[in-house]
C-alpha cells in the first residue's frame, strides 16, 4: 500500500494559495496543469525486484485502487496542508469517514461521549449499531465542559462532537475541551464539516482527529459524495488501514471534482461567511421569525467562544418561524432562490424544514427532546448576492 505523503510544502502561506497549489505541484507524472483522473483499479510493477521493494517498504507507489490512487493523493495532500496536518484520508461518504473512524478505534465494550445536537445518522450508527459491540454512549449537551468532565470514565476512548453542530449551530470551546480529555487519555474527534479549515482547525486547537463530510463546503457545488478523515500520520494509520479492510472509498472521478472543488474553498467560505452573516441579521431583524441560531450573532450562546476560535461563521442559519407547521411550509414553499433540499455548502442556497426532511419517521416527543420543532428552519446560505437572498426570504415570510 502506497504510503501518502504529508505536508506539501506550501508553509504558512494564505488559504487560497494553498487552496489551489497544495498537494499538486510536486505530484505530476506529466506536465498536465489538471491533476489526472487514473481511473483505475490496479497498478502493475515492471518486474519482482520492484515488487519486491515495495513489499519492504522501500517503495513508495500504488499497487491496489482500494488502498491508493494518485488522484485521491492530491486530495489528501492539499487538505492536509489547510489542516495544519501530517495525513489524511480520503471515504467515499461522510458517513463511511465517521463509521470506519469508530471502529477502527473503538474495542468492544468500549465508552464515548458524545454531544445530543449532532447529525441524526451519526446518533442513528451510535444506537442501533455500536451498541452491537456492546460499546456504551454517554450523551452531553455540546458546550457543558462540566458534563463532560463527569460524563469520562476509565474506560472512555473518544470524546466525538460537531463544531459547529447541526442544526443548532453550537461551537465548542475546544481548547478547554482537549485539555480536560488530555488530562484522562482521552481522544477528541471534531466532525468541522460546517466551519472547513478556512473558518476553524481543531487540530491546531487540541483536537487529535478532524472529521469531514466533503461533499459540503469542501467541494462546494452539490455533485459528489465524499467525506476525509485528518490528523498527525500516527493517529490516522488506524482509519486508513479500516479503510482498505472496510471498502468505503471514492472512486477517482469524484476525487478530481473534489480537487477542483477545493481549489476555491477559501473563496467561497468569503461569500459563504458573508451571506450567513447578512442573512443571520436580516432574519433576527423580522417579526415574523421566533429566533435565530448562528455563532456570528451576539444572540447565539456561543457567540464570545465561537469569535475567539473561528475565522468565520459560515453559510448555515438556522430559525423558528413564529407560526405552527403549516405557516412554516408555506414559507419553505414561497422561497424562490433557495431550493428546498437537504445538504448544504454548495454554490446554490438550500432551505429545510428538519421535522419533514430527516425527522418525521420519530415520535413527536423524541423529536421534542432532540428540539426539532415544527417552526424550524435550516437555511443553507449559497454565494448568491446577500441582498437577492434577503429580498427572497422577506417576501416569503409574507406568506406566514
Amino acid at each position: 500500500m502506497a504510503k501518502p505523503t504529508g505536508r506539501a510544502g506550501m508553509g504558512r502561506a494564505g488559504d487560497s494559495t494553498r487552496a489551489v497549489h497544495s498537494g499538486q505541484r510536486d505530484r505530476q507524472e506529466s506536465s498536465a496543469l489538471a491533476t489526472p483522473i487514473h481511473q483505475t483499479s490496479t497498478f502493475w510493477f515492471k518486474d519482482s525486484a520492484e515488487l519486491r521493494e515495495y513489499a519492504e517498504g522501500r517503495l513508495v507507489r500504488d499497487e491496489y485502487g482500494r488502498y491508493s490512487n494518485p488522484t485521491w493523493r492530491a486530495v489528501e495532500a492539499k487538505l492536509s496542508e489547510l489542516e495544519g496536518t501530517e495525513q489524511t484520508v480520503l471515504f467515499g461518504s461522510g458517513m463511511a469517514a465517521a463509521t470506519s473512524t469508530f471502529l477502527a478505534l473503538l474495542p468492544k465494550g468500549g465508552h464515548i461521549v458524545v454531544t445530543n445536537d449532532c447529525y441524526r445518522r451519526t446518533r442513528q450508527f451510535i444506537q442501533q449499531y455500536l451498541s452491537k459491540l456492546e460499546v456504551e454512549a454517554t450523551v452531553i449537551e455540546p458546550a457543558n465542559t462540566g458534563a463532560l468532565k463527569d460524563a469520562l470514565r476509565d474506560d472512555t476512548v473518544f470524546f466525538f462532537t460537531e463544531s459547529p453542530t447541526n442544526p443548532y449551530l453550537r461551537v465548542i470551546d475546544l481548547p478547554e475541551t482537549a485539555r480536560i480529555c488530555r488530562e484522562r487519555g482521552v481522544k477528541v474527534l471534531v466532525d468541522g464539516t460546517f466551519a472547513t479549515p478556512v473558518n476553524h482547525r481543531p487540530l491546531e486547537q487540541g483536537a487529535d482527529l478532524v472529521l469531514h463530510s466533503a461533499t459540503k463546503y469542501l467541494a462546494g457545488h452539490n455533485d459528489l459524495i465524499a467525506g476525509t478523515v485528518s490528523g498527525s500520520a500516527e493517529e490516522v494509520a488506524p482509519i486508513r488501514e479500516a479503510c482498505g479492510v472496510l471498502g468505503g472509498i471514492l472512486d477517482p472521478h469524484a476525487a478530481y471534482l473534489l480537487l477542483r472543488g477545493m481549489k476555491t474553498l477559501a473563496l467561497r467560505m468569503e461569500r459563504h461567511n458573508a451571506n450567513g452573516q447578512a442573512v443571520a441579521r436580516a432574519l433576527e431583524a423580522h417579526g415574523k421569525v421566533r429566533r435565530v441560531w448562528y455563532p456570528g450573532l451576539e444572540s447565539h450562546p456561543d457567540h464570545a467562544v465561537a469569535s475567539q476560535l473561528m475565522s468565520g461563521f459560515s453559510g448555515v442559519v438556522t430559525f423558528e418561524i413564529e407560526g405552527d407547521l403549516d405557516a412554516t411550509i408555506r414559507f419553505t414553499d414561497a422561497c424562490q432562490l433557495p431550493y428546498l433540499a437537504p445538504s448544504l455548502g454548495g454554490v446554490d442556497s438550500l432551505v429545510e424544514m428538519p421535522v419533514l426532511m430527516s425527522y418525521w419517521d420519530y415520535p413527536p416527543e423524541e423529536r421534542q427532546a432532540y428540539g426539532i420543532t415544527d417552526s424550524l428552519v435550516r437555511l443553507a446560505c449559497g454565494i448568491e448576492d446577500s441582498e437577492d437572498l434577503i429580498a427572497d426570504l422577506q417576501q416569503a415570510l409574507d406568506r406566514v
